[in-house]
């Protein structure tokens, strides 16, 4: 009776010529390639129009020059763009080669434009020289 019943189970199992079904043990996963993205560099604009910067303070950090360095400023080795005298952050464009070029400068007086109009106003009077122990900042002497 015993062989007779397991004849029967066979037939009617969907798998009975396949033998013993195999089912998962582990949960199926992809593999992964990119995991573990590095963190932001946090460039972009720092100190944005009309606001007071001293020596050393950064302008912009950026990849690659989008933004060129005007008066008073200089960029470094990984394109940062930083003050090198006193004074308030202007942004302009001017004219280059066929299109335009984006300048950050800086200019002494807060009402000041740029680009310097030199035949009205002449050069700027740091001319890259700096006093550092004459400064009176326009946020402490007020």
């Amino acid at each position: 009776m015993a062989f007779l019943t397991r004849c029967l189970d066979a037939v009617r199992s969907p798998f009975s010529n396949l033998g013993s079904v195999r089912t998962a043990t582990k949960r199926a996963g992809g593999t992964v390639k990119n995991n573990g993205h590095s963190p932001g560099k946090r460039l972009g604009v720092k100190k944005f129009s009309d606001q007071y910067v001293i020596p050393g303070n950064i302008i912009v950090r950026q990849r690659g020059s989008l933004f060129h360095p005007g008066p008073h400023v200089k960029m470094g080795r990984d394109h940062t763009i930083y003050a090198i005298a006193p004074g308030f952050v202007r942004f302009y464009k001017e004219k280059w080669m066929r299109g335009e070029r984006r300048f950050v400068g800086l200019v002494l007086e807060r009402g000041d434009v740029l680009p310097r109009n030199l035949a009205d106003r002449g050069r700027s009077r740091y001319c890259g020289l700096v006093n550092l122990k004459n400064l009176q900042s326009p946020i402490h002497s007020a």
